[in-house]
């Protein structure tokens, strides 16, 4: 051990001090330059302005000559290099990209560990050619992480040989760590930023008036199409109330009773206006993620379509057949008759094709003429000067209408249940038309429902609606829940029923949904593919 004079300890005391204080005051610059990263990065939630600051930040903590930021796309399966310093050759005109899982990047991303090469033109890793373009000696490479993940990577680069310290490396893994949480929320701000421009052109944009509420109901967004199908600027209805914004009294009406009837479930309506316009109105609730979960209401969405053209074409389609219906009637009268004249002239003879062929031409002519028939019920029910409305006791009617749909049934072997109330009330109608309805739902479970099935029929009374209410179940086919919708139109027919044997027209629903709705009722069907269906109707009790 060297003994040292006194002034030399001093001296030996005073360089040590020196270095230490030297290397306190570096690790705390580079633990502020750290800190600084936060702050800088999160200046802005533009992304390409964050991605501009972090790499200021790499560049300035960390001695290299280029840095590149590159994230993950993972609806591509992407590593995509999305800025760039210090390049001596500009090739990115376009955003780099990688797969996932190739060259010294893949390495990274899937072992979730900081890399460092320091030869980058030997290194086997290296998957992409046009770093051969540019003459990196050495290399580093560190995750990102965000909300437990791997967002992306920073690499940092020298173009002379050198060796990264084992300070220099946790440095980069620090600031790597910083830069991943701001550039996270960045491209979460951006990602949120482009959905809401993309929401809010198609919103402005089309033709379907569009009224949004907060929870609490009152009108926070009124599309342009809304504007100008009420005739009203949006800031005559913005802050309002939904109940109170709407002038038109039946819209008005409608959309209170859903709000207090169904205020989470979607509704949908039509109305007509004094102008001749219908208008196809959804309400729909909006579901908000609250703290911990919490699924709440967020508010309404109001949406309103004009299909006065759809209604017009409809009425000009139903005109034209109704009328080719009544000119045939007689025609094919005459025909029927003619082919009964001939069938009684083979009626005692042996089978024979003239005999099969008479039988097909005349079920032909009946499945014509009941088509015919159909539709001047469909034209007289709709039009509604047929309908004569008085009160009739439904437990009598009921009661009528299971004789007449019984034998059917009993020459399928069908087992028919019947749940009806004693105590049903009377309704305002018309006993025929509703009688037609009723034994259509019994005719339509019958022609659906295969030989040994059951169908079942009930009734009662809805004290809180006032409605009295039937049902015919089946345990058929049912029907496909994209199909539900259009069962009641005019000759809609399931897909899988047109190519079988079952007859019909395609009118027997829909001629129940017009008697019902000339009774100031409704219709709804609830049906599951292969389990069977159950059609129903409401009709207001008086």
């Amino acid at each position: 051990m060297v003994n040292l004079t006194p002034p030399e300890e001093t001296a030996r005391l005073l360089f040590q001090n020196r270095v230490l204080t030297e290397e306190i005051r570096r690790r705390v610059d580079q633990l502020a330059a750290i800190n600084s990263v936060a702050a800088m990065v999160s200046q802005s939630l533009n992304l390409d302005e964050t991605l501009s600051h972090a790499l200021d930040s790499v560049l300035h903590i960390i001695p290299v000559k280029a840095a590149g930021i590159s994230l993950i796309n993972d609806d591509e399966g992407e590593l995509v290099l999305r800025a760039a310093r210090g390049w001596k050759h500009d090739f990115v005109t376009e955003p780099m990209r990688m797969k996932l899982g190739e060259g010294l990047s893949g390495y990274v991303i899937e072992h979730d560990e900081l890399v460092v090469t320091g030869d980058v033109s030997n290194d086997p890793r290296i998957a992409v050619p046009a770093f051969m373009n540019e003459p990196v000696q050495a290399m580093a490479l560190a995750p990102m992480h965000a909300r437990g993940r791997i967002i992306g990577i920073v690499s940092v680069m020298h173009y002379e040989p050198y060796t990264f310290s084992e300070e220099q490396t946790g440095v980069l893994q620090a600031v790597a760590d910083q830069l991943g949480v701001a550039l996270d929320n960045a491209k979460l701000f951006e990602d949120t930023r482009t959905k809401q421009n993309r929401l809010s052109a198609v919103i402005n944009s089309t033709a379907d008036a569009i009224i949004a509420t907060d929870k609490r109901g009152i009108v926070n967004l009124v599309n342009p199409a809304a504007e100008g199908m009420f005739e009203i600027k949006a800031k005559n209805l913005l802050g309002k109330p939904l109940r109170d914004a709407m002038a038109h009294p039946v819209l008005r009406g409608e959309l209170q009773r859903a709000l207090t009837n169904a205020p989470d479930d979607n509704s949908a309506f039509e109305i007509t206006l004094e102008s001749g316009r219908y208008l196809s109105v959804t309400l729909s609730p909006v579901e908000a993620k609250e703290p911990l979960e919490k699924t709440e209401r967020g508010g309404w969405v109001l949406v309103i379509q004009d299909i006065t053209h759809l209604r017009d074409s409809e009425k000009n389609r139903v005109r034209f057949i109704q009328t080719a219906a009544h000119d045939l009637r007689n025609p094919l009268g005459v025909v029927l008759s003619a082919l009964d004249m001939l069938s009684d002239t083979y009626h005692n003879q042996p089978a024979s094709q003239e005999k099969e062929i008479l039988e097909l031409a005349n079920a032909s002519v009946q499945q014509m003429q009941m088509l015919i028939d159909d539709l001047l019920d469909l034209e007289r029910v709709q039009s509604g000067a047929d309908v004569m409305l008085k009160p009739i006791e439904m437990l009598d009617l009921i009661q009528r209408v299971v004789l007449e749909a019984m034998p059917p049934m009993q020459h399928k072997q069908q087992t028919f249940t019947q749940n009806i109330s004693p105590s049903l009330p009377s309704v305002m109608g018309d006993s025929r038309w509703l009688s037609r309805a009723m034994v259509n739902l019994l005719s339509n479970a019958n022609k659906y429902t295969q030989e040994g099935g059951q169908i079942t029929l009930r009734a009662h009374f809805d004290e809180d609606a006032r409605e009295v209410v039937v049902e015919v179940q089946d345990n058929g086919p049912g029907i496909a829940a994209s199909n539900q919708k259009r069962i009641f139109d005019n000759f809609y027919r399931e897909p899988h029923i047109q190519a079988s044997s079952i007859k019909g027209t395609g009118l027997g629903l829909s001629i129940v949904k017009s008697v019902v709705e000339q009774h100031g009722g409704r219709v709804y069907v609830q049906s599951m593919e292969g389990q069977g269906s159950t059609f129903g109707i409401r009709l207001p009790a008086t």
